[in-house]
């Protein structure tokens, strides 16, 4: 099945899903920042992620937290959405599966936010919008 239409025909529209990639850098304050968006479509076959990480912004809301370690949970998140060997045993897992592991709740610095829907002809250009709308 082709995302993109013929001349002539109108785009199939597919669904998706996203969840933004929140930092909360002091977990007991409740004070966050958006710092990426993952959308997954089982129909068009895509699990992406994208990260931005406001440095300035983070600073703001905790000038102790750890930069670096806040940056190598972002990595894992994308290393687990993108499956290859960075992934370790999520390597193994079909992307749904890897999807609904990244949106399960949890109380640490990099969490999930809540899981949305959406109809779109090209999910995987998704991506780049949602984090362009929602997180830059």
């Amino acid at each position: 099945m082709s995302a993109v239409p013929a001349a002539g025909e109108a785009a199939e529209k597919l669904v998706y899903e996203y969840a933004l990639v929140r930092v909360v850098p002091r977990v007991e304050r409740g004070e966050q920042i958006n710092a990426g968006v993952l959308v997954y479509s089982r129909q068009a076959g895509v699990l992406r992620a994208a990260i931005h990480l406001d440095d300035a912004r983070l600073l703001a809301l905790d000038p102790a937290v750890d930069l670096e370690g806040v940056r190598a949970a972002l990595r894992a998140v994308a290393h687990v959405c993108d499956g290859g060997e960075a992934a370790g045993q999520a390597r193994h897992e079909e992307p749904g599966r890897r999807f609904r592991w990244l949106t399960a709740p949890r109380s640490t610095i990099v969490q999930p936010g809540p899981v949305h829907c959406g109809l779109s002809a090209d999910p995987a250009a998704e991506t780049d919008r949602l984090l362009a709308l929602l997180v830059r």
